[in-house]
Parts: C-alpha cells; sequence; structure tokens
C-alpha cells in the first residue's frame, strides 16, 4: 500500500513540476493558440451564426463570444444568429435572453435571432441545430459559423461536421491584451524595502499565471476530445 501510494506521490510530483516549468515558457499559449486556429477561418457567408454559450451572463467567455458574434453578423447581415444555451427563454433575466439582448445591444436586429436552448452539451446542440435548419433541398446542410473560445472552437467544429454539417467556418473568441506597458518602479510607489521589486517582470506578475491558466484549458478540453472520440462524436 505505501508503496503505491509513494508512486502516485512522486508521479504527482513530476507532473506538478512539469506543469510549473512550462508555466514559464510559452508553449501553453501556442497550444491554446492553435486550438483556436486549426479549424477558424471564413471561407463563405455564413447562412446561420452559431454562437455556443459558455457560462451565465454576464461572464467572461458569454461576453466574448457575444462581441465575436456581433461583430460577424453586423458583416453578414442576412445571416441568422442561433444562440446555443440550455435555459429559460421565457426568463427575461435568464443567461440565454442575457445572450440575446447583448446582442441586440451590439445591434443585431432581434427577428434575426433563434435559440436552440435545451442541448445540454456540445454535441446535443449540434444535432438540435442540425434539425432546426434542416432541408431536403440542401442535404448537406447550411453554412454555419461557430463562434466559442479558442480551445473549445476545434472539437465544436469536429461535433458539427459529425453531426452532418459539411459547411462549418469557425470564429475563436479571443481575448486582446492590453498595449500600454505596465512596468513600474516600486521604489516609487513606498512600501517595505524588503520586499523585492518585481514592477519590471511581468513574466512574474502577469505570463506564470496565464500560462498556468492555458494549462488548464488545455487539459480539460484535451478530456473533453478524448472523451467525444471515444463516444464516436467527432
Amino acid at each position: 500500500m505505501w508503496r503505491t501510494v509513494k508512486v502516485l506521490l512522486i508521479t504527482f510530483g513530476v507532473v506538478l513540476l512539469i506543469h510549473l516549468i512550462l508555466a514559464f515558457t510559452s508553449a501553453p499559449f501556442w497550444i491554446w493558440y492553435g486550438m483556436g486556429t486549426k479549424k477558424a477561418g471564413i471561407n463563405r457567408p455564413p447562412e446561420y451564426i452559431v454562437v455556443l454559450g459558455g457560462g451565465g451572463m454576464p461572464s467572461e467567455s458569454g461576453l466574448m463570444r457575444c462581441w465575436y458574434a456581433a461583430k460577424a453578423g453586423n458583416y453578414f447581415v442576412h445571416s441568422k444568429i442561433i444562440i446555443a444555451l440550455p435555459g429559460d427563454t421565457t426568463d427575461s433575466l435568464s443567461s440565454v435572453r442575457g445572450m440575446e439582448n447583448e446582442l441586440i445591444l451590439r445591434g443585431i436586429g432581434a427577428d434575426r435571432i433563434m435559440y436552440e436552448d435545451s442541448g445540454a452539451n456540445t454535441r446535443a446542440q449540434a444535432i438540435n441545430i442540425r434539425r432546426m435548419t434542416s432541408s431536403p433541398a440542401n442535404p448537406l446542410g447550411p453554412a454555419i459559423l461557430l463562434v466559442t473560445s479558442p480551445e473549445h472552437l476545434y472539437r465544436a467544429t469536429l461535433a458539427f461536421r459529425k453531426a452532418g454539417f459539411r459547411k462549418v467556418d469557425g470564429l475563436p473568441a479571443f481575448e486582446q491584451e492590453i498595449e500600454t506597458d505596465i512596468t513600474f518602479q516600486g521604489k516609487q510607489l513606498g512600501g517595505r524595502k524588503w520586499i523585492p521589486d518585481v514592477g519590471e517582470n511581468i513574466t512574474i506578475r502577469y505570463r506564470f499565471w496565464t500560462q498556468m491558466h492555458y494549462e488548464m484549458l488545455i487539459m480539460r478540453e484535451w478530456a473533453a476530445l478524448g472523451y467525444y472520440w471515444l463516444k464516436g462524436w467527432v
């Protein structure tokens, strides 16, 4: 028993050490970036822009996806926008209605917005939207543009293609960094002098933690992608 526990502790320690080392590099970012760009691209005017719901509203993922969906919707003015998020559309305070309000606030007409409000995961949403948009005259399905978080775009694209769509484009909702130099001189701000000044060390202040965050997103998405592959959903 002790030997098993020892092996597990050593394995956990090695994995943790690898994650910490990687967090001091740009590798997690580039892996995450690749997940967002591998299936990205707009190759045709979409008939439907599908914005996949993230967290509740307001949330970072929900607001980001709505921002990009509205930008695409204002460019492709003849496209319908489908909000794919489970929720109660009769409740004005629900997250799905919050996404609708955000799109309207950003210039999308209410008459262009549709709901897929029952699918609890990407697979179910893809199947339900395929049924919503199916037409005997178009067996390949309509041209759609998926809007979702970068780490989710690869799996989402594969899931929608598996559901029968053949014209699937993707728009990753990448966040933007600020352009301003945020280094500072700690001695100019006072405080205890025996505490090290990290004002000019952006890696310690921000990048290390950002890379750790990317690592968590990557691991979760790889696990989800593996599950979808085993289930035959991608």
